[in-house]
């Protein structure tokens, strides 16, 4: 597997790198992953939620440092860039690739719990308690014999979403632990504002104006500035320029797209303008960066 190939879960389950235990059109359980040492770099489409088994892990995960140890849960938004992978020869996981719509669907208003903790906190580790290690252990015991005898069952698809959507509310709780304590930010925090983080993430070309999004959110381009600096501190630009270098970089670095594609899917109108942009944020151009 070349280290920079674009890493979908498919891929690797088709190469047997993964034992997947369950899968559908919104959830994927997978028991182990066995190769994952040749991974270098991936992009996450899904959300994803991981327990260390054995061993640890290192990585970047849109260019913050992350460390994962055995027992710890890391917690990864859709359509994160993961880079600078690197793990101890007895490294081993046990995950759940979930949709945005299940994921929703089973926190509800709870949302702003997650987007708070991955947009403004940017906390991806979560260190279990000893009472929570068992309970984790005891939904994967019960996931796995569900798995297992319920073929026949008319209804095993939605036990098993039922023990996984047990499950994430369960994680949902231990990162509500983790906001400040007295913070409002969890009662507080504005839905044109988690919209607009929804809106931005989910885009593939994410190089637009704020004026744009802001319509889309049938709101004025000044209010939205003005709720994303009052909620995480930084202006809509920021995040917009954030996610777009981030698309950049990745696309550059882990795809062999040409630099007009590149230019395309991120959003820009024509090359010169992407090379000029790229050189300003970056401090080469897109072939330097892409050879660098």
């Amino acid at each position: 597997m070349s280290q920079k190939e674009e890493i979908t879960l498919q891929s690797l389950a088709e190469k047997g790198e993964v034992k997947i235990g369950y899968s559908d059109n919104d959830i994927i359980v997978v028991d182990s992953i066995q190769k994952f040492a040749e991974i270098n770099a991936a992009h996450i489409a899904m959300n994803v939620i991981m327990i260390c088994t054995n061993g640890r892990i290192q990585a970047h995960m849109n260019g913050r440092p992350v460390e994962l140890k055995k027992n710890q849960v890391a917690i990864v938004p859709q359509n994160v860039v993961v880079t600078n992978i690197m793990i101890s020869p007895d490294f081993n996981l046990k995950a759940m690739f979930l949709n945005n719509s299940i994921l929703q669907s089973t926190l509800r208003d709870k949302m702003v719990i997650w987007n708070d903790i991955m947009y403004i906190q940017h906390n991806h580790v979560i260190t279990l308690k000893s009472e929570y290690l068992l309970i984790f252990s005891q939904f994967y015991d019960m996931l796995n014999m569900v798995i297992e005898h319920s073929h026949d069952n008319p209804f095993r698809n939605e036990i098993i979403h039922s023990i996984l959507s047990a499950a994430i509310l369960a994680v949902c709780g231990e990162l509500k632990q983790m906001l400040p304590l007295n913070d409002d930010k969890y009662h507080l925090t504005s839905n044109h504002f988690q919209r607009f983080i929804k809106l931005l993430h989910n885009s593939e070309a994410k190089y637009r104006p704020v004026e744009y999004y802001a319509s889309q959110l049938c709101i004025s381009p000044k209010h939205l500035t003005s709720i994303c600096k009052k909620y995480s501190g930084k202006t809509a630009c920021d995040w917009i320029r954030e996610q777009v270098i981030e698309d950049i970089k990745y696309y550059l670095k882990n795809t062999d797209l040409s630099i007009k594609q590149v230019c395309d899917r991120v959003g820009f109108s024509n090359t010169s303008f992407f090379g000029k942009y790229v050189k300003e944020h970056l401090g080469m151009t897109p072939m330097e960066f892409r050879k660098s």
